[in-house]
């Protein structure tokens, strides 16, 4: 009997992965019948197992490894009896990004994260794949030091996240290293201003004219903060605050970005 197709879109983090998802979210009732989808929506299986890779990424240990399968577990639980493909994505499954939990490498252990989850899915009897989209990466580190700052409590300037992370091997090698570790032929690198949600239905499977059926999204993702507001939330990072504290914060600040918009007063308003 032959194993049912399992995607993996792995991110990683800074490569439009948010709007890939909610156009995917939106499409999801449209094309049930042909591809199931899995995304980080709240409240669901997703969610945990994200963290777990995050977490597992950073310290991979025995017992961060089985909480990494127990997650997918969870989310391969909710997944209908059937053979159509099933498409996972989620940012997080390639770990942490740099500027995160003092991580400074490009992605280390994620040929080791993707080693666990390639055996666990086979072990429920799918037939993994994993997608990896990348940037050049001069634009993609500014987006990653900006992302850090805002949601990973990251408190060094720009030049200090340069110089941590000015050693960096490129590309290709992070390829060549999960390559190593699930099979050539099982992964799939986007690179640059690319359709990825086009790539990622095509490889579940579906004809361009079914995808070409599906409503674009009316609206655009979050985006990154304007530099006064960046400056202002990585200030805030440097003092010891509660996190889910620094949290609310980040979020009025992401509300409120006119506020850190910096302009001269015009004559007669002093």
């Amino acid at each position: 009997m032959a194993q049912r197709p399992l995607i993996f879109h792995i991110g990683v983090q800074k490569t439009g992965t948010t709007s890939v998802q909610r156009f995917l979210e939106q499409a999801a009732p449209q094309i049930a019948d042909r591809v199931i989808l899995r995304t980080p929506a709240e409240g669901t299986p997703m969610r945990p197992l994200g963290r777990a890779a995050v977490a597992f990424s950073l310290a991979p240990g025995k017992d961060r490894r089985e909480a990494l399968v127990a997650a997918l577990d969870e989310v391969l639980d909710t997944i209908p009896q059937g053979d159509q493909p099933v498409l996972i994505s989620h940012e997080n499954l390639s770990g942490a990004m740099p500027g995160n939990g003092g991580e400074t490498g490009l992605y280390p252990v994620l040929p080791r994260l993707l080693k666990q989850l390639d055996r666990a899915a086979q072990d429920r009897s799918f037939d993994p794949r994993y997608v990896i989209c990348t940037r050049e990466m001069e634009d993609w580190l500014p987006s990653v030091w900006a992302q850090a700052v805002r949601t990973d409590g990251y408190a060094g300037s720009w030049a200090d996240f340069r110089a941590a992370t000015a050693d960096l091997p490129d590309w290709p090698n992070l390829v060549r290293r999960i390559e190593n570790a699930v099979g050539e032929g099982r992964v799939t690198h986007l690179h640059g201003p690319d359709d990825t949600a086009r790539h990622l239905l095509r490889l579940a499977g579906l004809s361009d004219d079914r995808i070409d059926a599906l409503p674009p999204l009316a609206d655009r993702a979050m985006e990154r903060l304007n530099d006064n507001a960046t400056e202002f939330l990585r200030q805030l990072n440097r003092l010891e605050l509660n996190p889910h504290a620094r949290d609310r914060v980040a979020e009025l600040v992401a509300r409120s970005q006119h506020l850190f918009t910096a302009q001269a007063p015009s004559e007669g308003t002093l």
